[in-house]
């Protein structure tokens, strides 16, 4: 089964410096029937004002990864790590036994428009840890990258989970699918542009959630970057 999650039915919050899509139940945006899918947590799509930014606040036992559309985001932590992250890189970091953590947009003029994703860790009270590695273009183009797995297979950042994070560009005819192992579930999210997914135009902010099916198929693209995770069920 494929059920379409329209870009319109998100969570939605504006807070003047802040401009954020929520894909699941999160802040204010209580959603019971949009909690989760396997251990994807969270999809926010923020865009953030020049000259602002999240000031320092915890976390912990969760897998947090940040993905960079447009712009720089400042990033500090509790463990020593300051950089900025750009179109390209992808940060991961564990929060595990906890860490406290700012974000900010430190341009004068532009907007900073990041994913912000949340993946449920597979264990709680691991060392918190913090990694960030860049993935260029040409590596994404017409192909489903992967970037983010539970052993930094392929150069990806290692998270804690049996999940895997793919992120791929594509226009006019490119073409590319992912097959879904037995038992898995599949979450695709189209970050920009369009894109026909199964058979299904989508366009940036929609996604499709798949259960029971064995293939995630990426084609006829516009301008589109695409995110698709390969998700185990949870216990």
């Amino acid at each position: 089964m494929i059920t379409l999650r329209p870009a319109g039915a998100r969570g939605h919050a504006n807070h003047g410096w802040l401009d954020s899509w929520h894909s699941f139940s999160f802040a204010s945006y209580v959603d019971d029937k949009h909690v989760h899918w396997g251990p994807l947590r969270v999809i926010n799509e923020d865009r953030v004002a020049a000259g602002r930014g999240f000031g320092e606040h915890s976390h912990r036992d969760m897998e947090i990864i940040s993905y960079v559309l447009e712009g720089a985001l400042g990033h500090k932590d509790s463990m020593g790590n300051s950089s900025s992250i750009v179109p390209g890189d992808v940060q991961r970091m564990s929060a595990g036994t906890g860490v406290q953590h700012s974000e900010f947009n430190y341009s004068e003029s532009g907007t900073t428009h990041f994913l912000q994703i949340w993946i449920i860790p597979d264990r709680q009270g691991v060392p918190s840890s913090y990694e960030e590695k860049a993935f260029p273009a040409t590596e994404k183009q017409g192909r489903l990258r992967l970037v983010a797995s539970p052993d930094g297979a392929d150069g990806s950042v290692s998270i804690h989970q049996d999940a895997r994070m793919y992120a791929g560009l594509f226009d006019g005819s490119e073409k590319a699918e992912l097959r879904l192992a037995e038992g898995r579930l599949g979450y695709v999210h189209v970050a920009r542009g369009e894109a026909t997914v199964n058979g299904q135009a989508l366009k940036a902010g929609d996604a499709l959630l798949y259960d029971a099916e064995p293939l995630v198929s990426v084609e006829r693209g516009i301008g589109a970057e695409v995110l698709v995770f390969d998700l185990p069920r949870m216990q």
